[in-house]
C-alpha cells in the first residue's frame, strides 16, 4: 500500500494556499489587527479575544479551498 496519493493531494492543497490567502486578505488583516491590539500593553492575550475575526477568517479559507467541481 502506497501513500503516494496522499502526498499528491496534500501538495495540490498547499499549492492553492497562496490564492486562498490572497482571497482572504481583508479577513486576515482584521484578525491580525485584533490580535495585535489584544496583545499590546501589559495585559496578556486571552482566549477568544478575537473569536469573531478568527471565525470570519476560517470561513473565508473554507470557501476559498473548497474542492472545485469536476468542470475545473
Amino acid at each position: 500500500m502506497s501513500g503516494r496519493g496522499v502526498w499528491l493531494r496534500t501538495r495540490a492543497r498547499l499549492r492553492r494556499f497562496p490564492a486562498a490567502l490572497a482571497a482572504c486578505g481583508d479577513q486576515a488583516a482584521a484578525y491580525g489587527r485584533c490580535v495585535a491590539a489584544a496583545a499590546a500593553g501589559p495585559a496578556e492575550l486571552r482566549r477568544d479575544a478575537c473569536l469573531e475575526e478568527f471565525r470570519a477568517l476560517r470561513d473565508c479559507f473554507a470557501r476559498a479551498v473548497r474542492p472545485c467541481p469536476r468542470s475545473c
